[in-house]
């Protein structure tokens, strides 16, 4: 019983090992690795956005700051899956959101970044932003076919990367699809193994997912930082709970 109680407590404290430390088991790799992002199909078969203007993301340097999508067809209620490029010059990392609304709520937030302490390799991550204050918090959202690559220049990286979103849903309604969101372009740092504060650089009005002619009407550029990633700022309150909850269970078992 003691031996079984050991194992049980060292699980608890292994899923909780650092604030910020997420499991990856929601995340999948594609086991092609080529990562080839162009403006062909802008406006035809997907939807573009990128700041400046008609950037070039096929650049091998440049601060072209570029995501694209392309939706299926939304299966209510499921919703649809989105096939997400994204390329952007950074020192840590690059990111795109999605949201129902910017102005509240919660934005999903899909990172590249690269890792510089293991020379500069790709790394993915899904987080999760408060719209009200910029927090960031880690998020664990299904994402498939991920490819990414990080080319390390001077001052910074041009990082690159395609991926999968599946079952996307703007709707609040348990029967209804929409693929309506505002999309979120922006970059940051990466301190150890922490994603720093989300720098907005394109935030675009309501735009139908599924139609690439979908029009912004009023893209604006934000380069100052929320606050601080709450990530950093001790444990969190369900890691707390969930370790509360192991403990309990130690003290009933010994009974």
């Amino acid at each position: 019983m003691e031996r079984g109680l050991i194992l049980l407590v060292a699980a608890a404290l292994m899923a909780y090992v650092a604030p910020g430390v997420q499991g990856t088991f929601h995340l999948s790799f594609s086991n092609n690795t080529e990562v080839n992002i162009t403006r062909d199909g802008c406006g035809a078969t997907k939807l573009c956005v990128e700041t400046p203007n008609d950037c070039d993301p096929s650049a091998t340097n440049g601060s072209c700051l570029f995501g694209s999508v392309m939706a299926s067809t939304p299966m209510p209620p499921n919703g649809a899956n989105l096939n997400m490029e994204l390329r952007g010059f950074s020192e840590g990392y690059v990111a795109l959101g999605l949201t129902a609304d910017q102005s509240q709520g919660t934005t999903m937030l899909f990172v590249c970044a690269q890792n510089s302490s293991n020379n500069g390799s790709f790394f993915f991550r899904t987080m999760q932003r408060n719209n009200t204050n910029g927090v960031l918090t880690p998020l664990e959202r299904i994402v498939r076919e991920i490819r990414g690559m990080v080319n390390v220049m001077v001052n910074g990286s041009v990082i690159k990367c395609e991926f999968e979103i599946p079952n996307a849903n703007a709707s609040r309604a348990s029967r209804e699809v929409s693929t309506t969101f505002q999309v979120l372009l922006g970059t940051g740092p990466v301190v150890g193994n922490m994603i720093g504060d989300f720098r907005i650089a394109v935030n675009t009005t309501l735009l139908n997912l599924g139609n690439p002619t979908s029009t912004n009407v009023a893209t604006t550029a934000n380069p100052v930082a929320m606050t601080t990633n709450s990530a950093s700022n001790g444990a969190h309150p369900h890691a707390v709970l969930f370790l509360l909850s192991v403990l309990s269970l130690a003290v009933m078992l010994r009974a």
